[in-house]
């Protein structure tokens, strides 16, 4: 169904995005009862002529809503309101929770789409709304605290409530701090809590994996030092290759994304076709995996008869690649919805939470993980 209610155009308020103030206009319209649980929006260039602001802002606008439960996209059908908006867990209390993305993160991806609709759930059994923020911009004085997915230090460290905002003197020690909770990373900063998966114990599971099927040539492929989470995948690797009496360094390629370059591949193409080549390959990444299936594809090898391959994260596509992955699956929407839940306690009390929260990977088996060849 949908209603003909026809919006006010909004004026800028100072010191606040328009696209809060045209995201409140569209909620207020549907807390009034001009839209009710299952009607249909007007389109985004009609609510842009509405409202008299641009297609990005509204869209913005539209975006937020559907992160807070208040709204849902069918695809190619419209913006409807969400049938369950009525029937969250708690009442809107009408209190902000930023939720801050980096720029190059995608919400159709399935690791930041589950820890959003992680965070959105936490939020909502609180009755707190979700606001998505872009690392650098500034909600200081419209949200209770702030929930970071997989952010660096150095970006970390740059934002404007830690004082360190590159170009600016840093702040007074006086001044308040709103919490901070990091998702899916881990640092020692004294204003910030954070809830990961334990990644020292998601490769030593890996590690410990391969090592019981009876393989001893074990590499590792994966991202660099510049995330926490690469830097403790390392260290579980490394650690869990000793305790098997095993060498960790011997076939190692560690690049500077999340994916292979057409020069990192070349690097695992030579890992691959040399005569003492690794059987297995804990791939600490599922990009990471996805490359090593391609590659391995190229050089005519079979996974698993010539090389096995254990990777992280279990999308839907893990089940369908032939063979299905075997993969370390990361509590994602767990992760997400503690973030939420431990930033609404922190506000209240500081030392609600223990600083580093960390929750265990599950092992997930499959075909891509069998004993080494006889004569590899």
């Amino acid at each position: 169904m949908s209603r003909i209610a026809e919006f006010k155009p909004v004026s800028p308020e100072p010191g606040r995005p328009l696209y809060a103030a045209v995201k409140d206009a569209i909620r207020s319209a549907i807390d009034d009862g001009r839209y009710a649980p299952g009607d249909q929006l007007p389109s985004t260039k009609a609510l842009s002529k509405q409202i008299d602001v641009s297609l990005v802002t509204v869209h913005r606008a539209l975006q937020e809503l559907v992160s807070s439960g208040v709204l849902r996209r069918g695809q190619g059908r419209g913006t409807f309101v969400h049938e369950a908006y009525f029937e969250r867990v708690a009442p809107s209390t009408g209190v902000r929770v930023g939720l801050v993305f980096h720029e190059e993160a995608s919400l159709s991806d399935f690791y930041h789409g589950h820890v959003l609709e992680g965070v959105r759930r936490g939020a909502m059994a609180r009755g707190a709304d979700l606001v998505l923020l872009q690392f650098g911009e500034d909600w200081r004085k419209e949200c209770l605290g702030f929930v970071y997915v997989n952010p660096m230090r150095k970006q970390l460290n740059n934002m404007p409530w830690f004082g360190a905002q590159a170009g600016t003197r840093p702040r007074t020690r006086s001044t308040k701090k709103p919490p901070v909770v990091v998702v899916g990373a881990s640092f020692d900063h004294d204003h910030v809590h954070s809830i990961d998966t334990d990644n020292v114990d998601l490769a030593a599971q890996a590690v410990q994996h391969l090592a019981a099927l009876g393989h001893r040539r074990i590499a590792y492929v994966g991202g660099g030092a510049e995330v926490s989470n690469n830097v403790d995948r390392w260290q579980g690797f490394s650690e869990a290759m000793g305790r098997a009496g095993l060498i960790a360094t011997e076939n190692v390629l560690r690049v500077p994304g999340w994916k292979l370059s057409d020069g990192d591949r070349a690097r695992l193409v030579t890992m691959l076709k040399s005569p003492n080549r690794p059987t297995a390959i804990f791939a600490a990444g599922y990009y990471f995996a996805l490359d090593l299936y391609s590659v391995a594809r190229e050089l005519d090898l079979d996974i698993p008869g010539d090389l096995s391959v254990i990777g992280v994260d279990d999308p839907p596509s893990a089940q369908f690649l032939s063979p299905r992955l075997t993969t370390l699956r990361q509590p994602l929407l767990d992760m997400g919805r503690l973030a939420a839940e431990s930033l609404m306690d922190l506000a209240v009390s500081p030392t609600a939470h223990e600083k580093r929260r960390r929750l265990r990977a599950e092992l997930v088996q499959r075909g891509s993980t069998a004993a080494p060849p006889m004569n590899p």
